[in-house]
């Protein structure tokens, strides 16, 4: 899908009341709900970094694929940055698809788990993949790690450290996604250099 095409079916779902989530998970119409919402003050606050402006900006050709789905809490947090980062780059192709109507994912796990959203660019060319990101930030993914680590006693809910991570999510504003989609386009970058002066 492209991203208007997202925003109406996420919107349509909204709309309709119903849960949405996958099978068993316990995701109801208030959560999709909440998820919209904060796509759309992300979309209305976020604050593209200067030098990530310019390393769009430059980008070269690519296409980047996002697996998601709207009852997806870091979705919510993270879509709307991707997507205005691959709109600063007029060579980036952006599309969704949704996790649980595809296999895709299962091509792309997370240590193991299906994870979502994961963002794959690839080369429209050939389809070599060229990186991935997902499916939250460093600083997002070691809240997480950290609480299970711990032994199951000392665990936080899941509620509780659902609320932690949305708080650390919107401290955070976006920075550390930009930052991390930077550092792989300057991976790429750096990688294209090199096979360039082996030529």
């Amino acid at each position: 899908m492209t991203p208007a095409a997202y925003q109406e079916f996420f919107e349509g779902i909204v709309a309709s009341g119903q849960p949405y989530g996958p099978p068993g998970g316990g995701y109801g119409a208030d959560y999709t709900k909440l998820n919209l919402a904060r796509t759309r003050r992300i979309r209305k606050t976020l604050k593209v970094l200067p030098d990530v402006q310019a390393a769009m900006e430059a980008a070269p050709p690519m296409t980047w694929l996002v697996i998601t789905e709207p009852w997806c809490g870091d979705s919510a947090q993270n879509l709307p940055v991707l997507e205005a980062l691959a709109a600063l780059a007029p060579a980036i192709t952006f599309r969704i698809a949704l996790r649980d109507s595809t296999d895709l994912i299962e091509d792309h796990l997370t240590n193991g788990a299906r994870s979502i959203p994961k963002l794959i660019a690839f080369d429209p060319t050939t389809e070599r993949v060229l990186f991935t990101w997902g499916p939250r930030p460093h600083g997002g993914q070691a809240l997480v790690m950290g609480e299970k680590e711990k032994p199951e006693g000392e665990r936080r809910s899941k509620e509780a450290l659902a609320e932690a991570l949305h708080r650390w999510y919107h401290e955070n504003a976006g920075v550390e996604v930009q930052q991390e989609i930077g550092a792989c386009l300057a991976g790429l970058a750096r990688k294209s250099q090199v096979q360039g002066a082996l030529r």
